[in-house]
C-alpha cells in the first residue's frame, strides 16, 4: 500500500504530540527560566560561598543560562538532598552534595532520597577537615587539647556542621585513635559553627581547613591540625593529626548533581560547562582568592566516589554507629 504525503505529516504530528513533554522542551533549553542550583546548608558557609561565585562563570560556559541559588538547609543536608532528588528532571534543578554527609544520611536512616536517584555531573573541591579553636584558647597544640580531654572526659565542647558529617567523623576519629571522649555539639552547617567558636560557646570547632583559611589569616581562629594526608597547601603552617602520630585523613568533596532522569543530552551539556569552568583561569584566580581547594572529578569518576564511599562508611557504621556518639 502507498503511503502519501498526508499521511506522512499526519503521522509524523501524532508523534510529536505523543512525545513527553520534556523532550519538546529541550531545544529551549537552558534559556526558558533560570536554573536553581541548591545548596544544601545555610547562607554564609563554604559550600554556600564556593556555588555563588561559580554561577557567575557557568553562565559564561553555558550560553544562554542563568542561574539561581536556593539554599535548603536542614537535618545536616537531608532537605537539600532530597530536593534536589525530587525535582523535576527537565534541567532546571542542579544541587549540591557533601561526600560524606550525603552517604551517611542513607546509612543512619530512611531519606527520601537514594543516592541512585542522582544523575552526577563532577566534582569541585576536596577540603580537608581540620581542628580550630579561638584565639585566646588555652589549648595552643593539639598535645594540649589531647591531656586536657583525658583529664576531664566529655568536657571539651567540638561543634560540627552535623551528625554524619565530615566534621564529626573527624571528631570521632580523634577519640578513637586519642582514646579520649569529646562532647559533640552539632549545628546545622558550618556558618553556625564558626559564630559558636568565635562567641566561645564551644572551645573547638572541627570544619575544613579551606572554610577557616580567612579566618586564620584574620586571627579569628587558630588551627591546630589537619587531617590531610600532607599539610594543606593554603596553610602551610599547620602540622597534619599523623605528625602528631595520629594516623587520620578526613575531608570533604564537593559534587554537582541533577535530579535522576534528567535528559542525557542535557546532562553532557552541564558537565561539558563544568569541566570548561574548572578549567577556566579566570575561575581558578578567584577561587585562590575566596581560599577555594579545587579538585575536578567528571561525572562518572564522581559517581564511583560517592558510591565507593558510601560502602566504606556502612562498614564504620557496622562497627561505630556515629548517631549513637
Amino acid at each position: 500500500m502507498r503511503t502519501s504525503r498526508r499521511d506522512l505529516m499526519v503521522a509524523g504530528l501524532g508523534a510529536a504530540l505523543a512525545a513527553p513533554r520534556i523532550a519538546r522542551a529541550q531545544g529551549t533549553w537552558p534559556s526558558e527560566r533560570p536554573i536553581q542550583l541548591i545548596v544544601p546548608f545555610p547562607p554564609g558557609g563554604g559550600t554556600d560561598v564556593n556555588i555563588r561565585a561559580m554561577t557567575a562563570h557557568f553562565e559564561r560556559h553555558l550560553p544562554g543560562a542563568r542561574f539561581v541559588v536556593i539554599n535548603r538547609g536542614g537535618a545536616g543536608g537531608e532537605i537539600g538532598y532530597t530536593a534536589t532528588a525530587q525535582a523535576a528532571p527537565d534541567g532546571y534543578t542542579m544541587g549540591t552534595v557533601i561526600t560524606p554527609s550525603l552517604q551517611t544520611i542513607t546509612i543512619e536512616r530512611q531519606p527520601r532520597y537514594k543516592l541512585e536517584d542522582l544523575g552526577y555531573v563532577g566534582t569541585i573541591v576536596e577540603d580537608p577537615s581540620g581542628f580550630h579553636v579561638a584565639p585566646d584558647s588555652p589549648f595552643r597544640t593539639l598535645a594540649d587539647l589531647i591531656a586536657h580531654a583525658r583529664s576531664k572526659p566529655g568536657e571539651v565542647a567540638v561543634g560540627t556542621a552535623g551528625i554524619g558529617s565530615d566534621d564529626h567523623l573527624l571528631m570521632m576519629a580523634v577519640e578513637q585513635a586519642a582514646d579520649v571522649r569529646l562532647n559533640h555539639i552539632p549545628f546545622a552547617g558550618q556558618a553556625p559553627t564558626i559564630t559558636a567558636l568565635i562567641g566561645n560557646h564551644i572551645q573547638v570547632a572541627s570544619m575544613n581547613m579551606g572554610e577557616s583559611v580567612g579566618l586564620i589569616r584574620e586571627g579569628r581562629v587558630r588551627p591546630l591540625a589537619t587531617a590531610g594526608l600532607e599539610r594543606f597547601a593554603m596553610t602551610p603552617e599547620v602540622p597534619t593529626f599523623r605528625e602528631s602520630g595520629y594516623a587520620i585523613d578526613t575531608g570533604v568533596v564537593r559534587s554537582l548533581v541533577v535530579p535522576g532522569g534528567t535528559p542525557p543530552a542535557i546532562q553532557v551539556r552541564l558537565e561539558a560547562m563544568l569541566a570548561a569552568t574548572m578549567r577556566d583561569p579566570v575561575w581558578i584566580t578567584e577561587a585562590e582568592r575566596l581560599f577555594i581547594p579545587l579538585r575536578y572529578r567528571n561525572a562518572q569518576e564522581t559517581r564511583d566516589l560517592v558510591f565507593r564511599e558510601a560502602e566504606a562508611l556502612r562498614t564504620l557504621w557496622q562497627r561505630r554507629p556515629w548517631r549513637d556518639q
